[in-house]
């Protein structure tokens, strides 16, 4: 997405069974840091002994990874266990206050939950526990699965966790820490992705939000958490248990355009993202080919889309924005003057691959369309001849409440304008979307359970 108007959600961690999981969990971290880079956290716990009192270490920090933790501060975070987050925030501001994991210690024992999601109906469960007594310390959604878990009389961790769940809506996919365990849940839709993971010379499970972050620890990736089910990790191993019965499943479709990397394996046919993408852009060109001497990507969220649509037409795949990798996101910029210079600092046409050239500009998404209108202009002042725009998705009109953090529906460009209104805002020769029915038949991703809300307003999940 050329304009990063949507921003990346949350992402978490967590391992259980090694000597170093904060190295780990760190580790973990950086590879899913596309999932959010406002604040990070690491909990550790050590199980209680007689020799030595369990307890719990956390650490947290504004930014990203590498810039919060270092080698002094993981070492001091030693354990046999540990959860991570990176995040970015759907609900409750980016303070510090609001960084997860969150630890708090009830009667029913000392827990820390990391979440990657936004509850539907947060706003009554909040406010029900609010007439009942209940104090919240951040404004975070999260904290309402902690109130709920604490109040429970139930036996064991995971009837207490069935109690405090039973009543939230999707969207979740959670990773939990005691001294005991290390516990992954996700929701009974699917919404959110959550994998599992297992590296064999230490004999020790990873759960994460995507795969790529298994890739630089070595474990081997298994499989999905399946949807409504708890997966428990302890001395005796992994234990997986359907908690809740599967709903109509609402796996989140921008998953598989934008917000994943495109080398993990989510909501596909045992393969990476990066193909079911290629894809797309293939899709596309079947749908609205265009004549045209060259295909360039935004870079870097549109590559393998620019790349099916380049193998399709058999027209040449090139480099036409040269992407400054050193420049932070456009979308943290607090005014859209900052965001504009933003851009033309983030991207640089390549002017002997678009000079007279009609030229395809293929991008995953428009969603208010400020970045785009201004490449395009870059690229006519570098002499590009005709410019057509290809979008691998379909009009993106509806502000997600799912857990990605959207402009409101009315600053989404294709809430308020026509295909025909886009196209001559960009000042584009000719605008392509890919259709709904087109996305969702690509045959690389599992068969239907796709949440559509962005480009239909269809509310499956209902907010309350």
């Amino acid at each position: 997405m050329g304009e990063k108007a949507i921003k990346d959600k949350c992402g978490v961690f967590g391992i259980f069974g090694v000597d170093n999981p904060a190295e780990y969990t760190y580790l973990g971290l950086h590879n899913i840091q596309h999932r959010g880079q406002e604040t990070c956290g690491i909990v550790t716990s050590s199980e209680e002994k007689k020799e030595s009192k369990g307890k719990f270490k956390q650490y947290h920090g504004k930014g990203i990874v590498n810039d919060v933790f270092n080698e002094k501060i993981l070492e001091k975070l030693n354990g046999r266990a540990a959860i991570g987050h990176v995040r970015y925030s759907t609900r409750g501001g980016s303070s510090l206050n609001n960084a997860q994991p969150i630890i708090v210690s009830t009667k029913n024992g000392v827990i820390a939950i990391a979440h990657n999601g936004q509850f539907a109906n947060y706003k009554r469960l909040k406010r029900e526990l609010i007439e009942k007594g209940s104090i919240f310390k951040t404004t975070s959604d999260t904290e309402i699965a902690l109130h709920k878990f604490s109040k429970s009389n139930a036996d064991s961790i995971k009837e207490n966790i069935y109690e405090a769940f039973k009543d939230i809506k999707p969207s979740y996919s959670i990773v939990m820490l005691t001294k005991k365990e290390l516990i992954g849940l996700r929701d009974s839709s699917g919404v959110r992705p959550l994998v599992i993971g297992y590296i064999e010379d230490k004999d020790a499970y990873v759960l994460a939000s995507e795969s790529v972050a298994f890739d630089i620890i070595g474990a081997k990736y298994i499989g999905e958490v399946k949807s409504g089910e708890i997966v428990i990790i302890d001395d005796n191993g992994l234990r997986r248990e359907q908690l809740f019965n599967p709903g109509k499943q609402q796996r989140c479709i921008f998953e598989c355009i934008y917000f994943s990397r495109p080398d993990s394996f989510v909501f596909s046919k045992d393969i990476t993202i990066s193909v079911a993408r290629k894809e797309f852009g293939r899709q596309i060109y079947r749908e609205c080919p265009v004549d045209a001497d060259v295909i360039i990507p935004v870079p870097d969220s549109s590559i393998d889309a620019a790349l099916g649509y380049s193998y399709e037409s058999k027209i040449p795949f090139d480099w036409g924005f040269v992407r400054n990798h050193y420049i932070g996101r456009t979308f943290i910029q607090p005014t859209q003057t900052k965001r504009d210079v933003g851009v033309i600092k983030k991207f640089n046409p390549n002017k002997s691959i678009v000079d007279g050239k009609r030229v395809v500009v293929v991008d995953d998404s428009i969603v208010r369309a400020s970045t785009l209108k201004k490449l395009i202009k870059l690229l006519r002042k570098f002499g590009a001849k005709d410019i057509h725009v290809a979008i691998s998705c379909p009009p993106y009109k509806y502000s997600c409440y799912l857990g990605i953090d959207t402009s409101e529906k009315e600053k989404l460009i294709a809430n308020e304008k026509s295909i025909e209104e886009i196209k001559n805002f960009i000042d584009a020769d000719s605008l392509h979307y890919l259709s709904k029915q087109g996305m969702l038949d690509n045959k690389y991703l599992r068969e239907g359970g796709f949440c559509t809300y962005c480009f239909d307003g269809e509310e499956v999940i209902k907010r309350e």
